[in-house]
């Protein structure tokens, strides 16, 4: 067993916060405030405030600390995290007890999007390869692009250089002010980090990421042109999948259990009920959400699943309206019943 389960293992365990006041709050982690899981987090907490139902979105280093809270800290029932974590987790979970305890009781609650992932460079990096012996950002240790940053290199065995371990908002002015050769950055696009002008086509691009070895273990994706200001022609991606977890609480214990249940059944029904609505008003990525594409391995919590009843109540406050195989295969059904699909 590789020595990287065992630190995250250590990790998750170790990102355990002390309980708060009595009173149930809602949270959703997010992640940094330029990135895509923020904006959605957002147009969640609208969703749940236009029910009366005020959800805290909270600001993270990624999905690491998003995995790890939605486990570990009170008031905490809602996470966004990639696949690749999750399937990475998985992978070792078997292997290690620490690993084992560090995911235990964190359920699905959706499956949203495709997130590319972006890296940013000179425009002589021509390929991932040649980041060997350069200097260049790959997030916070804490974050998923950290981590995905860290296989993708592993898998093509780039060696040399110098890692950072920087959020990809810190590390945009050191690359363009020349401290940085390039950066990691796992985001959906468009990602309002390089919606900026100050971006110099002629000096820095995407650059593209066709390697067979990684095809075989991410998704093939394309940044189309125009996607950025300095951006003029389209470039072959890999993408992971952007996940909400959420935990699976008693329904029927003591009253943060029951309480935490509810808000998680509230928010899945109202996601259902107004997907629409996200998909018209919110970040565009809510229109590639494929709420089918589970990912395998993980179990959908079950008040996400009272929630998705198509006749369940979230008791709205506010102006909101209600309308109307193996072990996920409820899900599915529910799934096309509230989505009314044949």
């Amino acid at each position: 067993m590789t020595q990287r389960p065992l630190l995250i293992a250590a990790a998750l365990l170790a990102l355990v916060l002390p309980a708060r006041a009595a009173d149930v709050e809602r949270n959703i982690m997010t992640g940094g405030p330029k990135g895509t899981y923020i904006q959605i987090g957002r147009d969640i907490a609208r969703l749940s405030e236009t029910c009366g139902k005020p959800l805290n979105v909270v600001e993270s280093a990624g999905s690491l600390e998003n995995f790890a809270a939605v486990r570990n800290r009170r008031n905490t029932q809602f996470g966004i995290v990639q696949s690749d974590v999750l399937d990475y987790l998985k992978t070792f979970e078997s292997e290690d007890k620490e690993l084992q305890k560090a995911v235990r009781g964190v359920r699905i609650m959706f499956p949203l999007y495709n997130e590319e992932v972006h890296v940013l460079a000179r425009t002589e990096i021509g390929s991932l390869k040649d980041l060997a012996g350069k200097r260049f950002a790959i997030g916070k240790k804490d974050s998923g692009t950290f981590l995905t940053a860290s296989l993708m290199l592993d898998i093509l065995q780039v060696k040399g250089g110098e890692r950072v371990a920087i959020n990809p908002d810190e590390a945009l002015p050191k690359l363009l002010s020349g401290e940085l050769d390039a950066l990691f950055y796992v985001a959906g696009a468009p990602a309002s980090l390089f919606a900026s002008a100050g971006i110099d086509g002629q000096k820095f691009h995407l650059v593209p990421v066709r390697e067979e070895p990684l095809l075989a273990s991410y998704i093939p994706a394309r940044i189309e042109a125009g996607t950025y200001p300095f951006q003029k022609e389209g470039v072959d991606a890999v993408a992971v999948k952007a996940v909400l977890m959420t935990f699976e609480y008693d329904a029927k214990g003591k009253a943060y259990q029951r309480q935490s249940c509810t808000a998680v059944a509230d928010v899945s029904s109202l996601i259902l009920t107004h997907l629409d609505q996200l998909t018209q008003s919110g970040h565009p990525k809510w229109k590639q959400v494929d709420l089918t594409a589970l990912p395998p391995g993980w179990k959908v919590g079950a008040c996400v699943k009272a929630g998705m009843q198509p006749d369940y109540d979230p008791q709205c406050k506010g102006a909101a309206t209600s309308g109307g195989e193996g072990e996920n295969d409820d899900y599915l059904k529910l799934l096309k019943q509230r989505l009314k699909q044949p």
